[in-house]
């Protein structure tokens, strides 16, 4: 894994990015993944209805991973959300003692249009055992049955129950950081500016895994990614037309944050984008941004990798390290 540190006032990020020959060629299991989905058929979700995207999107979720410790309790529960009852999922880890632990509210990605509980479901229990922390899954309603802003109004609200009720969880309601990967890592970044714009909770760290920022880009990366084997440009333009009823509403900073007049007073970030990925530049630049505001940003690039390679940590060590990075990221910023 190639990491690069963009601190308040650094131009480090520059000189990295710009340095000849910083990226290689696709991994080698992705290579042999693209191989074997182009001799089978592989068929993208974007090509699917959506009802068979979510089928086939289920169908590719990781495994509970053997490589971290199983939590100790798992379960589920519901809270009132905006519209009716909105389940969340808790993950305990294996404590060494009884005081409170700091708690993440984490949001599956899958384009705001598939992905679940279920899916996010190792990531989660890698997080809470690696921290330790309290992780708290949201399950947020979809598009497009439920459009923007739909998701984030369910995810505020989970977020602002754990603000209030932390400690019926074992948790400290101090200690608490928002975090996601894909669309998830676009509404944890919402949640940081709503939770700033809207009087609370406060938000001690935010994780951001090749999060979409803007609905409308037109960067260099977005236009060379367009592999139908990965995620990709397409991909990208499908999801948003499902999760935007009416384009305009993109222009919010609730659906697009880097659209934001104004990222200070947001808290720390752990930023990790791909190489491979049509979302590289976006994330490149909302770390500019969050820099550029005063807040302290810790972005990672990871040379060789599409799109979602924090699903494959069962068998490749360059994802497994990135959960270990986020896992020390929210350790230091959490206590």
């Amino acid at each position: 894994m190639v990491r690069a540190t963009l601190d308040v006032g650094s131009d480090f990020l520059d000189v990295v990015l710009g340095a000849e020959g910083f990226f290689m060629p696709l991994d080698p299991l992705y290579a042999g993944i693209r191989d074997y989905r182009v001799a089978t058929g592989f068929t993208p979700l974007y090509t699917m209805p959506v009802e068979q995207a979510r089928v086939a999107d289920r169908e590719t979720e990781a495994e509970i991973w053997d490589w971290v410790k199983d939590p100790e309790e798992v379960f589920d529960f519901e809270i009132d959300g905006p519209v009716g009852p909105l389940t969340l999922r808790v993950y305990r880890p294996q404590a060494e003692n009884d005081g409170p632990l700091p708690v993440v509210v984490y949001f599956f990605g899958g384009g705001w249009v598939v992905g679940s509980l279920d899916t996010c479901e190792a990531i989660c229990r890698a997080v809470a055992s690696l921290t330790p922390c309290v992780v708290v899954s949201v399950g947020y309603r979809l598009a497009p049955e439920d459009p923007f802003p739909a998701a984030i109004d369910d995810c505020y609200a989970a977020v602002r129950w754990v603000g209030e009720h932390a400690s019926e969880l074992g948790a400290d309601p101090a200690r608490i950081a928002v975090a996601g990967d894909s669309s998830g890592g676009n509404l944890a970044a919402v949640m940081a500016l709503m939770a700033r714009d809207k009087g609370g909770p406060k938000l001690s760290a935010q994780v951001l895994v090749y999060p979409p920022t803007r609905n409308d880009a037109t960067t260099q990366s977005m236009k060379d990614h367009v592999d139908p084997m990965f995620f990709n440009a397409k991909s990208s333009a499908w999801f948003w037309d499902h999760y935007l009823a009416d384009p305009a509403d993109g222009e919010s900073p609730y659906a697009s944050p880097a659209k934001a007049d104004d990222h200070s007073g947001l808290p720390p970030a752990l930023l990790l984008t791909a190489e491979y990925c049509p979302l590289f530049d976006e994330g490149e630049e909302y770390a500019k941004l969050l820099a550029g505001a005063g807040v302290p940003v810790e972005f990672h690039p990871h040379k060789d990798l599409p799109h979602g390679f924090l699903q494959l940590s069962a068998v490749l060590e360059t994802s497994r390290n990135a959960l270990r990075l986020i896992a020390d990221f929210l350790r230091r910023r959490l206590g």
